[in-house]
């Protein structure tokens, strides 16, 4: 398994182009000051170890202090994520990131990038959402912003206060869940979805309101799920992914060469991203189930975890229901148009077509 992790990793730094790099240098000019928005949290590591380093300090230093990112994450604007369609469109943020899943309450279609299931690993996910990002921009322009890249958390995985052995032991049990795919998903297997925010999901599983809980494996221990948990799995079952957007007046405004300039930023920011969620997916489950010599991202778990493989007969019900179950309750939300688009861009990808 961890060698799987490394040929991912390795795979995912092989596809770094050569110039997606922050420029070296922007000729002298007007000063820009831009206003971002990322992450939910500012402990989180695609803040701390990616937003900060790029978007802030390194976009500061090689512009020769011509531009300056005031950089905010969702909790200290008191924001949701909900709201960033909206703040972006109105300008008061010119870049804005968060969860395709949070996002698509305004833009259906971004839930197709990421549906449960969909990306057995996350080579497949960065495919998809590389496909689809000029598909779903075409959506999200008419709100006057535009999806620059696509990034993942680390991978969804289930999280559960007592044994479980495989995807068929969740019968019967109440597992919180976000986003519609994941509840069609949970529901087919035969469980109860839980709606329950990320915050409050710790003190649910320690006094059993929910059974179980799917987050990302980093996400889960830096909330100390391993607290009031057991048995994690190992099996993605979706990846969270996010984007960066930015607002397309204040864009196309930008001098050509600042703008070229913030170009190069962004996409230096997709590659470390995508390279720290194939990381941080395994270090997560290492910290959780106590590998002290394996866990350098997270925190490791003070009482450390049982890891759950994933089977082949659990990957083969994950498709199953992909195709039964998940795809087809996403075209019934998002409409005709949206199985249509998902055949000619993801199904050559997934190699699962919505209607057979």
């Amino acid at each position: 398994m961890r060698l799987a992790w490394i040929a991912a990793l390795a795979a995912l730094s092989l596809t770094r182009p050569a110039l997606a790099q922050v420029p070296a240098s922007l000729p002298a000019g007007p000063k820009v000051s831009v206003v971002a928005v990322t992450q939910p949290l500012p402990t989180q590591p695609q803040y701390t170890r990616v937003d900060i380093p790029v978007l802030r300090e390194e976009v500061a230093q090689r512009s020769g202090g011509r531009i300056e990112v005031q950089l905010s994450t969702h909790a200290e604007r008191n924001l949701s994520g909900t709201e960033l369609v909206r703040l972006v469109r109105s300008g008061q943020a010119d870049i804005g990131a968060s969860t395709l899943s949070t996002l698509s309450g305004d833009v259906p279609i971004l839930d197709m990038v990421d549906l449960a299931g969909l990306a057995p690993e996350i080579g497949a996910a960065k495919r998809i959402a590389e496909a689809m990002l000029p598909v779903v921009n075409r959506d999200l322009e008419r709100f006057g912003a535009r999806l620059m890249v696509i990034y993942p958390f680390p991978a969804q995985v289930v999280f559960c206060r007592t044994p479980f052995a495989s995807l068929a032991d969740l019968r019967g049990r109440k597992v919180r869940t976000f986003g519609n795919s994941l509840v069609d998903l949970v529901t087919a297997l035969g469980a109860q979805p839980v709606s329950i925010g990320f915050p409050e999901v710790y003190s649910a599983l320690e006094r059993g309101v929910v059974d179980c809980a799917i987050t990302g494996s980093g996400s889960g221990v830096a909330a100390r799920w391993p607290e009031v948990t057991t048995h994690i799995s190992n099996l993605p079952v979706a990846w969270a992914l996010a984007g960066y957007m930015v607002n397309i007046a204040w864009w196309n405004r930008l001098d050509p060469q600042v703008r070229a300039f913030m170009e190069g930023a962004l996409r230096e920011i997709s590659n470390r991203q995508w390279e720290l969620g194939a990381a941080a997916t395994r270090d997560g489950i290492d910290c959780a189930i106590g590998k002290a010599d394996a866990c350098r991202i997270h925190s490791l778990a003070a009482r450390p975890m049982t890891e759950v493989p994933a089977t082949e007969a659990d990957r083969t019900a994950l498709r199953e229901i992909l195709e039964k179950t998940v795809l087809p309750g996403f075209v019934r939300r998002c409409g005709a148009r949206c199985g249509e688009v998902y055949n000619q861009t993801i199904a050559p990808i997934a190699g699962i077509r919505f209607g057979g």
